[in-house]
This record gives structure tokens, sequence and C-alpha cells, in this order.
């Protein structure tokens, strides 16, 4: 098995950026993974004292389409968010001045229009991360399995519909549910496997046009009675992760799962 591809996702639901090569460390999701969200103008989040929400609380995939249309990329090293909108416009700012945090939410707000209720606030707070689940996790998918349901459904799906942070190869469709309560080494780094991933309607969004075109949690559950599509992975040993790098599980062997 080998790492084939690794995303990291700086602002929830909007673009991934791939990487060669990344360092994780124990208890932590990749580094600027999910740093920020877009808060809806209702939504309580206080950065000093920072809590986890659900993602209807912000701009999301699942609820707004259209968000996997702008093309983003985030420069961690200045601080700098570049967006461009499907019709040209563009914008780059900073995220560390007041000045640069407006301009971007109201370019996005203005983007969003009458899907955004209310004004969008671009939210961080200092070791936090806007994941969908409490606990920070490194999210891994077998492209054998993503192939496998592209078969049955008969479309073919672009892996980054799963927003995952690691897409590996070589292992047989839906086998790494049976990672689950085990340790995997991937790249120099250890994890255990903590649980599957649900999916929802945010896998509905082909990345490339922003239009809902393939119902993946109702394929998934018509044909193998479940809405799971990947693994999540704690980070108990921290290590450098590179494209093309083994995986290998750490205990145990590997074990039937059913698709």
């Amino acid at each position: 098995m080998r790492v084939e591809h690794i995303y990291r996702y700086p602002v929830k639901g909007l673009s991934a950026e791939a990487l060669e090569e990344v360092q994780l460390d124990p208890g932590a999701m990749l580094p600027e993974d999910r740093r920020f969200a877009l808060a809806h103008a209702a939504t309580e989040f206080d950065p000093a004292a920072p809590a986890w929400l659900p993602k209807r609380n912000f701009a999301c995939l699942m609820m707004n389409a259209g968000l996997a249309a702008l093309a983003t990329s985030y420069d961690a090293k200045t601080g700098r968010l570049a967006m461009r909108a499907p019709d040209g416009t563009a914008l780059e700012e900073s995220t560390t001045k007041a000045e640069g945090r407006a301009a971007i939410e109201d370019f996005l707000t203005a983007y969003m229009a009458e899907e955004a209720p209310g004004r969008l606030r671009l939210v961080e707070a200092p070791g936090h991360r806007f994941s969908d689940d409490p606990d920070k996790l490194v999210s891994l998918i077998n492209l054998a399995s993503i192939a496998e349901l592209e078969s049955r459904m008969g479309v073919p799906l672009h892996p980054l519909r799963f927003r995952a942070n690691v897409y590996f190869s070589g292992l047989p469709a839906w086998q790494e549910f049976a990672w689950i309560g085990q340790r995997i080494e991937l790249g120099g780094a250890t994890l255990e496997i903590t649980g599957r991933t649900e999916r929802c309607a945010a896998t509905t969004v082909n990345p490339e046009t922003a239009q809902r075109d393939a119902p993946v949690p109702r394929a998934l559950l018509t044909h193998y009675r479940h809405a799971d599509l990947g693994v999540f992975g704690r980070v108990v040993a921290g290590g450098r992760v590179a494209l093309g790098d083994a995986i290998t599980l750490h205990l145990g062997e590997e074990e039937d799962a059913p698709g």
C-alpha cells in the first residue's frame, strides 16, 4: 500500500491544496487543515473560548454547492488568502489584518448572495480546527473503494468529492474498514484507526463543475447498506508523510470487511 495524494483544506468548504509531504504531530490534524471557517451571521463562535460546532453553522458544501466553483489558495507563511470566482472576479487579502478579513468576508458574502443568511464571518482560534468530527483526526480513503463505488453507480467520481487528507492504493476495496481499532504506519507516522467516515450531501457535489450530479450517500446505502467511505485515524506518533510512502498495518492482521 502506498500514499498517492495528500491534501489539506485551509478554509472549511473551500478548495483543496495538494501537498507533496507533510509533518504529522501526535493528536493533531494536518497543519493548516480546516484552520478557518465561514461562520453564518447567527453562529455563536467565540475565538477566545472555541468550542466544536456542527457543520451547519458554517458555509459548507453540504448546503452550498457553489463553494466548489471558487478557486482558493492559502499561504501559511504570509497569512494571505487568494480567491477567484468563476466570472473572473478575484481577491487576495491578509487573514491576519482586520481590514483584510473584512474584505474576504465581503467578497464571500457577495459571492454566496441569497445562500448566505446574513454576512459571513471568517473565524479561527489558536489550536482550534473546524473539522466535522470533534476530535482532531486525519481522514484516509482507499482509492479502490471509490473505484468499486464508481462501477456500481456507473458514473465517474472525482476523489476530491470526499475531501480526505490521504488517498492511498494497494488495498482491495473496503478492506480499510478492518483497520478500525488497529494501528497503521503511514510513512514515518503511526495512526490509530478510530472509525468509518459517514458521507453526507457534500459528496453529491462535483468538485470540477460545482453541480450536484451523483447521489453518493443514497448509492452507498443502496449498494452496501451503509453510508460510509473512508476511515479516520488519530496520530499517536508523529512523523513525515510523503507521496509514495508505504502504509503498513502496525498491529493485527487484515481481515475481511464486508463492503
